[in-house]
């Protein structure tokens, strides 16, 4: 039907594939599909006193939780599920199940995915690791199954989630008001966004971000990341 009113830009796009359960692999971290029977021994110290911090579950729907045994029940729940789709973050090269991260929202209609219910343990934080698990989920969403758009939500209180949201390139769009309610609390949702024509500027900073030539002999990055995106790894 013809029409005189403004109209998007008509797309010769063939739609996106849902994510499976599959392996993603990088060079300093895996990500697995989750397995609680073989996760959560590792994944409950890492996310617990005494090495673990217990404000990681502040913004969470669920934990911290009483021992292994409690975490290992919710895992299952989690590994169950099929949206979100949950992975377990393993540290390379000892193998190590350290945290966990999960696809959501998943829309291939539309080409949109959210990546949440993302988690750090102690040993993954303010590491490389940490930012090529990002890195990882966010290729395989645009790279792989073609997606046009991914999305990062977090509390708006969330100031950690959200200056996480800032540095992997995400663009903030706004807050929703009274969007949730997590554990009895009002939720306020900050909402950010990479789509698939910012992705190639993004996902080549991050590559060069993670490359070992960034990094000298202590460990200390060369160049940052934020630096990086901005110029598309040049």
């Amino acid at each position: 039907m013809e029409t005189d009113r403004p109209l998007g830009v008509a797309l010769g796009w063939p739609g996106a594939r849902r994510p499976e359960r599959t392996v993603l692999e990088g060079r300093y971290v895996r990500l697995r599909p989750l397995s609680a029977a073989d996760d959560a021994e590792s994944l409950y110290p890492e996310s617990h006193p005494p090495a673990g911090d217990p404000e990681a579950w502040t913004y969470l729907g669920y934990g911290p939780y009483r021992d292994a045994v409690a975490m290992q029940a919710d895992l299952e729940r989690l590994e169950a599920s099929s949206d979100p789709l949950f992975f377990t973050l393993v540290l390379l090269p000892a193998g190590q199940p350290v945290g966990v991260a999960a696809y959501l929202r998943i829309e291939p209609d539309h080409g949109v995915i959210e990546i949440g219910h993302i988690w750090f343990g102690a040993s993954l934080r303010r590491t490389r690791a940490a930012t090529e698990a990002i890195y990882l989920l966010a290729a395989h969403a645009f790279d792989d199954l073609g997606y046009r758009r991914l999305e990062w939500k977090c509390d708006a209180l969330n100031a950690a989630s959200r200056r996480a949201a800032d540095r992997f390139g995400f663009r903030f769009e706004g807050v929703f008001l009274q969007h949730m309610v997590v554990k009895g609390r009002n939720r306020d949702t900050a909402w950010y966004a990479i789509t698939d024509q910012e992705w190639p500027r993004i996902g080549a900073g991050m590559r060069a971000w993670l490359a070992p030539e960034n990094f000298d002999s202590d460990g200390r990055q060369r160049r940052g990341l934020a630096e990086l995106i901005a110029t598309g790894g040049a």
